[in-house]
């Protein structure tokens, strides 16, 4: 009886977190940058900053908790995390490492940066969505959180380009990104080197994620509210 009564809690557990995970995605997925195909978005620049911060933390949230449902099934008794320090593709981007400094930048670097990170996402997530399914039982809800978090940061950067455009009218930002080449490293044969890729990736994608919605944060405040908040 203990034992059925533990398996109970625990399913309802799981469906409690599936349905908080859903209504976010919802509540996220609901507002949509500016409609598909529009081409002039007549959303105010307020409103297109409130649903970029969302949906950058909705993207952060996801980030987290696929780094951390990764790091508990695969990489327990391993020692990643000590080699997964500075290895992040983005690193030859200059990123502000905290607010004080992110307070320096002018705004159009800042808003170019946030765009450049985006689109040096865009390749390692196609990948990341594909390559995750061949990992020995991975959970449905790894597999499911890859690819809302590439779709998801498709819609982000077509937002900040929208944004970028309407602070700057012309300008889309500039072309500067990271390339990413570690396609092979999660096709590798051995096991522990593979996990260890697919580690050290989503260890980045929470880093860089947690950035850039501490930006766009700053940079609505600066924007929007004339720094004053």
């Amino acid at each position: 009886m203990g034992n059925k009564g533990a398996s109970l809690k625990g399913l309802l557990l799981v469906v409690l977190l599936v349905s908080n995970t859903f209504l976010t995605k919802k509540a996220v997925t609901s507002l949509p940058i500016c409609p598909n195909g529009s081409v002039n978005c007549q959303v105010s620049l307020g409103e297109l900053f409130d649903r970029a911060v969302k949906l950058s933390h909705y993207i952060h949230f996801l980030s987290s908790e696929i780094f951390n449902e990764f790091d508990e099934r695969y990489a327990q008794g391993r020692g990643f995390i000590t080699k997964a320090v500075n290895g992040c593709h983005t690193s030859s981007l200059t990123t502000p490492e905290d607010k004080e400094q992110a307070q320096q930048i002018h705004h159009e670097d800042l808003l170019n940066l946030v765009v450049g990170v985006l689109r040096s996402w865009n390749d390692p997530l196609i990948h990341l969505a594909s390559e995750v399914q061949r990992i020995k039982e991975a959970p449905d809800t790894i597999l499911w959180k890859a690819v809302e978090i590439e779709e998801q940061n498709k819609r982000l950067l077509e937002g900040m380009e929208k944004i970028v455009g309407r602070v700057h009218p012309g300008d889309t930002g500039n072309e500067v990104y990271s390339q990413w080449a570690g396609l092979p490293s999660l096709q590798l044969a051995d096991e522990d080197s593979r996990l260890f890729a697919f580690y050290n990736l989503l260890h980045c994608l929470r880093r860089d994620s947690h950035k850039i919605d501490n930006y766009l944060k700053l940079l609505k405040c600066r924007l929007i509210h004339d720094s004053n908040c």
